[in-house]
């Protein structure tokens, strides 16, 4: 992998006029909240759209880019991340706004918890789920968050994204390709902005409705740990944490890595885990469960990045296949 200093310099000149901050050798286990994984050769926080689009314009398509988000669903593996790790910023991508009694603009940076928030203070309804998600809504567009019974795809009337030559792209909610935890919209768009519908609802029941999402996540969800969020996928029929307790995985533990005690679809880092030491004991969680129910478990956190030599992991532990 070429160093970032390495990488910078190849390209000259091209990235002349950049609003954004390009970082080399960026420690991605600063912006993880698994607080683990290895570097990425640079780093690019594009100033606003416009900025965006004039890098991927200078960038040459044979260059890889990585999409990051908040960081709340991410592992990143020890070997680090070939070419940019592109990260939008908060003060160009990181705004929401009513713009209709049941419409809300939001930035793909937005946290989806302030998301919820402009919508109780429109009076708009169906967004209080978002209260209770980690993350942001360029992830929760990519992924189709839910929560509470409610997913993303419910509520998107447009997306917009840029592509990788920089061009504008507006796509429908059927142009998404929604499915649980999935949007089969090409994965080399770079999501900048939504527009989401709900509907007129009074403050209070709204309010009322996002304090039960907070209860439910600090009673059942270890959100003071450094966590991704759900590990795994619900299987057809099933939960995840169900399959995982009655494989016996419940406090599991692999180096500093541990599937929650106190909900065991949630991974931990203890305090020294790796980005190895995670992936393993995810992929060690997955075996378990596949011997015992044959049921065969889906990351639902997204892994990234190249393995560290001598630190590769198998899925399912190369077994069971």
């Amino acid at each position: 992998m070429i160093r970032g200093e390495a990488l910078l310099e190849k390209l000259g000149g091209r990235l002349a006029g950049l609003r954004g901050r390009i970082t080399p050798g960026a420690e991605m286990e600063k912006i993880t909240w698994f607080r683990a994984g290895g570097a990425a050769e640079a780093l690019f926080q594009p100033a606003d759209e416009e900025d965006l689009a004039a890098f991927l314009k200078a960038v040459p398509e044979e260059i890889p880019l990585t999409i990051v988000g908040i960081g709340s669903n991410l592992l990143v593996r020890e070997g680090g991340i070939p070419g940019f790790v592109v990260r939008l910023s908060a003060k160009g991508f990181g705004e929401a706004e009513a713009i209709s009694p049941t419409q809300v603009r939001a930035g793909a940076a937005t946290p989806d918890k302030r998301v919820a928030a402009v919508a109780l203070e429109a009076g708009i309804g169906g967004f209080h789920f978002y209260h209770g998600i980690p993350g942001g809504i360029g992830g929760a567009l990519r992924m189709n968050a839910g929560a509470n019974g409610v997913e993303t795809r419910e509520r998107v009337v447009e997306v917009r994204a840029l592509d990788r030559q920089g061009n504008v792209r507006v796509l429908s909610n059927a142009d998404m390709g929604y499915a649980y935890r999935h949007s089969s919209a090409s994965a080399g768009l770079i999501f900048t902005s939504a527009v989401f519908e709900g509907y007129p609802e009074d403050k209070t029941a709204i309010k009322a409705a996002m304090d039960a999402v907070q209860h439910h996540r600090e009673t059942v969800q270890p959100i003071r740990e450094k966590t991704g969020g759900s590990t795994f996928k619900n299987p057809e029929g099933t939960s995840a944490w169900k399959e995982i307790d009655k494989a016996g995985c419940r406090g599991l533990m692999i180096g500093g890595a541990q599937m929650s005690p106190m909900h065991c679809n949630f991974m931990i880092n203890t305090g020294t885990a790796t980005g190895y030491d995670l992936e393993f004991l995810g992929e060690t969680v997955r075996a378990r469960v596949l011997e015992n129910s044959g049921i065969r478990l889906h990351w639902e956190i997204k892994r990234i990045g190249n393995f560290k030599s001598g630190h590769e992991v198998q899925e399912f532990l190369g077994q069971l296949l």
